[in-house]
């Protein structure tokens, strides 16, 4: 009951606070020993963790992970213009983003596809980030190199892009590789 009283009362302070227009605020949380999760906008405790970014500008997300983003590139070889790009395509830079399919976070990780990165909170942006890129990366390497098949791999899986020898023929997916590829040549010329 305290649990349901706390997380109530949370969701209308988050709601007041989201619906406040200019307002900016971030929320963090992190759960007690007694399973209870505790909730604030003031984040002066280490036990406390983001739980919700907010920006009057959505395009200021990228910057809250600009550093993230760019330890991740350079431990899993993977460009930092294509982690963004993906971040993009895959949730906005929302990094509470939940798909209809379940896939979770900044980089949409499936829950299967987190557990095999050992990547214990999907909706934590650095351990999203870097579960994501190190995915990417492994795409990246399987497919030679080739971007657009690592990035159909990503979506649809790499066994539909062996069985298809390319981006298979799927809506969904030639519509995801179109959207990062633009998104990343993008970042590659300076865009934000």
């Amino acid at each position: 009951m305290a649990f349901l009283r706390i997380h109530t009362l949370a969701s209308i302070g988050i709601l007041i606070v989201l619906s406040a227009g200019a307002a900016s605020a971030d929320i963090y949380r992190f759960k007690d020993d007694n399973g209870v999760w505790h909730f604030t906008n003031i984040n002066n405790d280490r036990r406390y963790k983001l739980y919700i970014r907010y920006h009057d500008n959505p395009t200021l997300y990228i910057n809250d992970y600009a550093k993230t983003i760019d330890e991740a590139s350079n431990k899993y070889g993977v460009e930092s213009s294509l982690i963004k790009a993906v971040i993009r395509a895959e949730s906005a830079f929302n990094h509470k983003a939940t798909s209809s399919k379940g896939a979770q976070g900044l980089m949409q990780l499936m829950p299967y596809t987190a557990d095999y990165l050992s990547v214990e909170d999907a909706y934590d942006p650095e351990d999203n980030i870097n579960g994501g890129t190190k995915y990417l990366g492994m795409m990246l390497e399987r497919f030679n190199n080739n971007t657009q098949f690592a990035l159909a791999a990503y979506n649809a899986g790499p066994e539909s892009v062996e069985k298809y020898n390319g981006v298979p023929p799927f809506e969904e997916t030639k519509n995801f590789v179109k959207k990062v590829m633009t998104f990343y040549n993008q970042y590659k010329s300076g865009a934000r």
